[in-house]
């Protein structure tokens, strides 16, 4: 059969059909109860359950996983890309309060590799389902001539709720609550520009080079997934932020680009700052690779990288201990890393 002129061109519509016929499949495990109509058309229909809220705000955000990518091409693995970005989108809303609802992706590639579009959409699909989220729709753009031979671009967009009483602002923040600092997997998905300067050319690594240290492939190391945080902050508001009761969990801060000293800032008052300490946490041996290797001034280590800190969480000090344990309980280790100041809305690292 003569082939199209459309796939001479370099976009081959069947096959981009035969692939998505098997997006049914790889989504049912992300279904949720308000999910209307069926993947593949249009617009994806979710209808929301306003019995369970007096006055629902929308939460939305919009992500990439920037240049992970690159590491994920170099090592021909793409199974968890789609979930660094469901759990990077949920972090994001999570800060406010909000629970997810549901998430759209959207893939670009010069050419549609089956074997590639299954794996990012396995990745998409166990996010979801683990932050009980539903995967609606999204969209696959193959544009010939625009992205590098094998390279692909990913980004996502996701849509939460939270009752306007409930969301958190910062605005109760004083001086005296603490911070506490939970762990990242690693560079989660920020600083990797930087991060391969530092291992690629300077330290002269590559990809699939084993690092004692790491007990791992740098690759692997840098392929780890984004953590999520957002089951926990749903435990921890239920717990501690009930209603009528002065609120224990203050402020949350996703440390993402920007570091401490960039995100921090976005959940203070302006009369109060946050004094972050060096050495209260357990820093992972990546990290301290990029420190002793990277040639990095340790206040820009601390502005571009998580340095192992992915979410922070402001709270009340009395109660610092209680929330550190329902953080283990979720999986999280987490410290003491900081407190409140008076100040003018900034955050230190000293």
């Amino acid at each position: 059969m003569k082939q199209k002129a459309y796939a001479r061109a370099g976009v081959d519509i069947d096959l981009g059909n035969r692939v998505k016929a098997t997006l049914p499949q790889l989504l049912a495990s992300t279904h949720r109860r308000e999910v209307l109509g069926k993947v593949g058309g249009f617009g994806g229909l979710f209808a929301l359950n306003l019995k369970r809220h007096r006055q629902p705000v929308l939460v939305s955000s919009v992500d990439g996983v920037g240049t992970k990518l690159k590491i994920a091409f170099a090592m021909d693995r793409h199974d968890t890309i789609g979930e660094d970005l469901v759990n990077h989108c949920v972090n994001d809303i999570a800060v406010l309060g909000a629970e997810p609802l549901f998430f759209l992706d959207y893939l670009g590639t010069g050419k549609l590799e089956p074997h590639v579009f299954t794996d990012i959409i396995k990745g998409f699909a166990r996010g979801c389902a683990a932050n009980r989220c539903a995967l609606v729709g999204g969209e696959t753009a193959q544009m010939p001539g625009f992205y590098q031979k094998g390279e692909y671009d990913v980004s996502g967009t996701i849509v939460g709720v939270v009752e306007k009483s409930r969301m958190l602002d910062g605005k109760s923040i004083r001086p005296g609550d603490v911070v506490l600092g939970l762990e990242s997997s690693g560079l989660h998905t920020n600083g990797y520009s930087l991060g391969r300067k530092i291992f690629f050319e300077q330290m002269k690594l590559k990809p699939k080079s084993r690092v004692a240290e790491l007990g791992n492939t740098i690759g692997d190391e840098l392929l780890k997934v984004h953590v999520s945080y957002g089951l926990f902050v749903q435990a921890a508001l239920k717990q501690f932020n009930q209603a009528g009761r002065a609120a224990v969990v203050k402020g949350l801060a996703h440390i993402t680009g920007g570091g401490f000293v960039d995100n921090l800032p976005r959940v203070l008052p302006k009369n109060c700052d946050v004094i972050i300490r060096k050495g209260s946490w357990e820093m992972l041996p990546i990290f301290k690779m990029i420190e002793s290797n990277g040639g990095v001034a340790d206040e820009e280590l601390y502005q571009v990288f998580n340095m192992g800190i992915g979410m922070t969480v402001i709270v009340a000090a009395a109660k610092a201990d209680a929330v550190l344990k329902l953080a283990q309980k979720h999986g999280h280790r987490g410290w003491v890393i900081g407190e409140v100041a008076r100040g003018r809305g900034e955050a230190r690292v000293v």
